[in-house]
């Protein structure tokens, strides 16, 4: 499991209104216990897209990635941290507008 230290929001244009509802683009900096596979030693962060739509909201997509090269890890959410980070960016994502 992991803690979220920082984020950052920014909503995502969609210049041609191609896309149903609003896509957000949210970082969240994470801290991970050294035992976990997670685990890198210059630090790790999760790129999300978050969409707000009428139905509701979800995580359209995810990726892990270093913090000092942002290079992709390839890596995925377990069941309850994908709840989690679902409930964070529920919550902060207006932050952006």
């Amino acid at each position: 499991m992991f803690t979220i230290t920082e984020y950052s929001s920014e909503l995502v244009k969609d210049p041609y209104g191609i896309l149903t509802g609003k896509r957000y683009e949210m970082v969240l900096d994470l801290e991970v216990e050294e035992d976990d596979e997670l685990y890198q030693e210059e630090g790790i962060s999760l790129r999300v897209i978050f969409v707000v739509e009428e139905a509701g909201s979800r995580v359209a997509k995810y990726e892990f990635l270093t913090r000092a090269t942002n290079a992709y890890l390839d890596f995925e959410l377990e069941e309850d941290e994908e709840q989690t980070v679902l409930a964070f960016c529920a919550e902060h994502y207006d932050k952006a507008e």
